[in-house]
């Protein structure tokens, strides 16, 4: 996903998932973070995703969704990691949407 050369949108996925596991490990998701890693999820949709990674990321984004959403349940004897989980969800779910958006208007496109 990040690569050199990639400028915006490679720094923003690589300081969104820090930032969403030294938060999460923290456990301090306010509200100022909240919006940070949600802008950063942005970033990272609109200029981290080229056309042909586009499939594999949202299978792989809409996967990390899904395990972190339910996984949270099993988490709960370790908040600390139900925490990044939480984090990694607000960091990627603008991400996914992003880029699904963007799918939706290449494929009408054709």
């Amino acid at each position: 996903m990040a690569r050199k050369g990639r400028g915006l949108g490679g720094w923003a996925f690589l300081i969104g998932v820090i930032l969403a596991v030294i938060f999460g490990f923290l456990g301090s998701l306010g509200g100022t973070i909240t919006w940070v890693l949600v802008v950063l999820g942005i970033l990272i949709g609109l200029f981290n995703i080229a056309d042909e990674e586009t499939s594999h990321f949202l299978m792989s984004s809409v996967v990390l969704v899904i395990v972190a959403t339910f996984g949270q349940s099993v988490t709960q004897a370790i908040p600390m990691l139900g925490n990044i989980l939480t984090a990694l969800l607000i960091l990627f779910v603008p991400a996914t949407i992003i880029v699904a958006i963007k799918n939706v208007f290449v494929m009408a496109k054709r």
